[in-house]
């Protein structure tokens, strides 16, 4: 199923009623708008503000289009810091008015090669990174439509692969002339949609931003705008294309007349509904969009599905997991193939305990930590030798989206990794300070302890990063190399606990006795233990609404709480913030100079 949300790129009248023009273009069909700021900022902070809860209440999408000379590859150092000053501020209006992506021209190519070109702007993005990766705005960085100019969809695909914050922005009437008209049928858009998908993950481009007018084009690539009609670029295929690729799209008309816009949104209502995917279906049964939609075909009793690289047969997909919910077990594979690309990174090289729950959130569950041996041939085991199931055991890997497949496949509704890879079992790769809420506790109060945990690692020199365990609780990684073992890990964040339970000890407790921690936070250091685990960034937790423990910044912490994210709605957050996790598995930080701090060194 694919989705298409129309907009146009118009400013309000500036003696107008901004909701009387939003109201009109909700009456036409419009759910997006982008702003084209491309002269300069006429807003401040207050009317984009009020202009952005506008829209929000009418389901009306935004977006900013940058001044032109916002650019990333000026040659002249001092004009470009200006330059990418401008682009900072125009990311800024972007969360002002709740806008998920902004658009920039990357700027000329002058001539030079293109490696140099690149340096130049990592250089650009790494400077501005640390004022805008957190502003949940995304960059998104506009193709080129002309010889002179910079950027690629496979440019912006190396970038995105470097940067969290930069997004693609797909200019169809760019692409058409720097193809030399290429773009008149739909396997032509269908052939550049599929590389787009190759190119970035599913979660990045769901919607895909892009913007679409007619052109007049020559050798060097496009000349100018013109009116819907006189050229040769039309949206229908475009439209046909996406929807034979269950593909998501915010579809900006940027066509210089309003009778163009019209025209363009007369033709997009024509051709929506014009898929027949009819000899299969989607494994998801909710309506819920899905980056990357997997479709089946039946077979029997099973389902194959098509397009993976590793084959997996799927069983009773409609069986009713999240009854309250109606979500059904094709919606949790669904979920773990579209959350695949963020999730994977964190379980690579860790033996995987699963949870199952064959029959659904409310029927019987068991942990199962041996790899059963009916897995497919292509997944693979470790031995590890574990205590509690007395010798070695064969755990399964997650390396792919096929194995989380398989993974829900087996009611394996949450993933708990192991702490430590593979190559170093004995060394886990991250501290985790797990606040566990008490009989008579309160969410504040869990909140308020890892504010204080943040300023204490804080003083430490190490850094932490939150996530919603997804049930009750918070968790807090501390990214670290793999160079200490369990027991060392276990006592530092016991000590850092004590000192936490001594600073506030209203609401802080490390006592092991349950009525003793009554109206307080646990704090559990024997979470560090091998052989522990909890359940993954990005897991599913078996409780209605189908939570997920999804990562947060610290300034959102008192603004979430559990059951906020779920599999239905974390697609907004990758698509504004990224993988706030990936700092975790980078890892970086010792535990040397903050023992030593303590006096446990």
């Amino acid at each position: 199923m694919s989705t298409i949300r129309f907009g146009i790129s118009h400013l309000p009248p500036e003696t107008g009623n901004d909701a009387e023009f939003l109201d009109s273009l909700v009456e036409q069909g419009h759910r997006g708008l982008e702003l084209p700021f491309t002269q300069g900022f006429p807003w401040k902070e207050k009317r984009c503000r009020s202009f952005g809860e506008l829209a929000a209440e009418r389901d009306v999408r935004l977006s900013v289009h940058a001044p032109y000379f916002a650019g990333l590859t000026i040659q002249d150092e001092d004009k470009g810091k200006q330059s990418l000053g401008a682009l900072e501020h125009t990311m800024k209006i972007g969360r002002w008015l709740g806008a998920p992506v902004i658009v920039a021209h990357l700027g000329s190519n002058y001539g030079e090669d293109a490696e140099l070109t690149m340096e130049r702007i990592r250089s650009r993005l790494d400077h501005v990174a640390p004022k805008v990766e957190s502003l949940g705005v995304g960059m998104g960085l506009e193709t080129a439509g002309n010889a002179h100019s910079f950027g690629t969809i496979g440019d912006i695909a190396q970038l995105a692969a470097e940067f969290s914050f930069v997004r693609p922005v797909i200019d169809w009437a760019h692409v058409h002339a720097m193809t030399g008209g290429g773009l008149t049928t739909r396997d032509a858009f269908k052939s550049v949609l599929s590389f787009i998908q190759e190119s970035f993950p599913g979660w990045m481009i769901q919607p895909l931003q892009v913007q679409f007018s007619d052109n007049e084009f020559g050798p060097a690539g496009e000349i100018r705008h013109i009116p819907y009609g006189e050229g040769s670029l039309r949206v229908g295929p475009l439209v046909e294309a996406v929807e034979e690729l269950a593909m998501s799209m915010v579809l900006i008309s940027e066509a210089r007349d309003l009778k163009s816009h019209g025209l363009i949104w007369e033709e997009v209502q024509t051709h929506i509904g014009s898929a027949d995917n009819s000899a299969e279906r989607m494994i998801a049964s909710a309506p819920i969009d899905f980056p990357s939609p997997v479709r089946a075909i039946q077979d029997g009793k099973h389902f194959a599905p098509s397009d993976l690289d590793r084959p997996i047969r799927l069983s009773n997909i409609d069986k009713i997991f999240f009854p309250d919910d109606g979500y059904t077990k094709g919606d949790l594979i669904q979920y773990y193939s579209s959350v695949a690309p963020v999730l994977l990174p964190h379980l690579a090289g860790r033996p995987i305990s699963m949870s199952r729950y064959p029959d659904g959130i409310i029927g019987s569950s068991f942990y199962e930590k041996r790899a059963p041996g009916h897995q497919p041939e292509w997944m693979r085991t470790v031995s590890v030798v574990s205590d509690s199931q007395g010798g070695v055991v064969d755990f399964l890997l997650a390396d792919s989206g096929e194995a989380l497949m398989w993974f829900a496949n087996m009611g394996c509704v949450e993933v708990h990794p192991f702490h430590s890879r593979v190559e170093d079992p004995e060394m886990p790769s991250y501290a985790v300070f797990d606040f566990d809420p008490a009989e008579d506790s309160t969410w504040d109060q869990v909140v308020v302890a890892a504010q204080l945990l943040e300023v204490a690692l804080g003083q430490l020199g190490l850094t932490g990063y939150p996530k919603l365990s997804g049930s009750k609780g918070l968790h807090v990684y501390v990214p670290l190399e793999p160079r200490h073992d369990y027991a060392r890990v276990r006592r530092f964040v016991g000590e850092v606990g004590e000192y936490l339970a001594a600073a506030n000890p209203d609401d802080i407790t490390m006592e092991w006795d349950k009525p003793k921690r009554r109206g307080k936070v646990f704090i559990d250091h024997n979470r560090n233990a091998s052989g522990q685990t909890v359940a993954s960034v990005y897991s599913v937790r078996p409780l209605p609404g189908a939570p997920v423990s999804a990562p947060l910044t610290w300034d959102e912490l008192g603004s979430f709480s559990n059951g906020d994210v779920t599999i239905a709605n974390l697609w907004d957050r990758l698509q504004r913030f990224g993988d706030l996790f990936a700092p975790v598995v980078e890892g970086g930080q010792t535990l040397d100079a903050a023992e030593e701090a303590l006096g446990i060194g």
